[in-house]
């Protein structure tokens, strides 16, 4: 008898070694997912220090049993979902959560749910730096019920410094910038100018292209199209082009409301570059409008 308690006594203590063992701390946790937020961030314009502070808070690290039976790493409920699911109790018993094929769809999933929902569209006019509010705003949006939620996540980002990686939003424009900003004859230079609207931008040249432009700064040419709400077949510039090497904003500053037409051939992705502001951000401000059908003169633009 002595035995076999000394037997089992054995067998638990190895068993919660074992436990100790394979549970993911917070460090092994983020640089487990780190690049994989930073993709998201890169294609959604979410920070990626909230969606590795959110994972880990809603997952335990990824060691909660949603996320381990449902690779569900941001406690995402079912809400129309057609795909597998898994009731666990929540903030009622037997609540239905989604369940993926693998954890980096559910990453996919939560960023998809963010910028597909009106509600935190606020979130997204917001810098990717700007962690702090990110966390405010996704509490006052109903994002969860705990009134501690924001402290929590900002908590968590501080901790494990996890605001560094925010920066790699638009890294290789900030370390370039200094040296080429200056005004100089020399055609290897130019000359990078501030909108009125806070970003960054400088002028096509004679025979321009975005590859051009992309090289001179470092911007893949991807984040070049995306900046600029171009066409991704288009690459010859006109003379005269605003090209933005920084996002643009989602909304004007709060002394303009309204931009007003004067000129014939005026769209509204022309307004967005005039005025610096995302063409989706025009588009949701100004129902019925097009982002390419030419505007009457004297048509009132909102631009908040």
């Amino acid at each position: 008898m002595k035995k076999f308690l000394f037997f089992l006594l054995v067998l638990s203590f190895c068993f919660s070694s074992y436990s100790k063992e394979s549970r993911m701390s917070n460090l092994d946790y983020v640089d487990a997912w780190k690049q994989i937020a930073v993709q998201q961030m890169i294609d959604f314009e979410i920070p990626a220090s909230i969606t590795l502070a959110q994972g880990i808070l809603e997952s335990g690290s990824g060691n909660s049993m949603l996320a381990q039976k449902g690779n569900n790493h941001f406690g995402i409920k079912c809400h129309g979902w057609q795909g597998e699911k898994i009731y666990l109790d929540d903030d009622t018993k037997g609540e239905c959560f989604r369940v993926y094929d693998n954890a980096e769809l559910s990453y996919l999933d939560h960023s998809e749910f963010l910028k597909g929902k009106s509600r935190y569209s606020s979130l997204f006019d917001l810098e990717l730096t700007d962690y702090k509010g990110w966390a405010k705003g996704l509490r006052t949006a109903g994002y969860a019920t705990n009134p501690k939620y924001p402290h929590l996540l900002i908590d968590i980002i501080e901790r494990l410094n996890l605001s560094e990686l925010d920066k790699l939003g638009v890294p290789t424009v900030e370390r370039k910038l200094q040296p080429i900003a200056k005004t100089s004859k020399s055609s290897s230079t130019r000359s990078v100018m501030l909108h009125k609207n806070n970003v960054k931008y400088v002028v096509a040249k004679k025979g321009d292209t975005f590859y051009k432009v992309s090289k001179s700064f470092g911007v893949s040419l991807w984040q070049l199209y995306k900046y600029n709400d171009f066409d991704l077949n288009k690459d010859v510039l006109e003379e005269g082009d605003i090209i933005y090497i920084q996002p643009k904003k989602g909304r004007a500053k709060e002394r303009k409301e309204k931009y007003t037409v004067s000129m014939y051939n005026t769209a509204l992705k022309d307004v967005s570059q005039k005025e610096a502001i995302k063409l989706k951000r025009l588009l949701r401000k100004n129902d019925g409008f097009s982002s390419s059908e030419e505007l009457p003169i004297g048509t009132e633009v909102k631009l908040r």
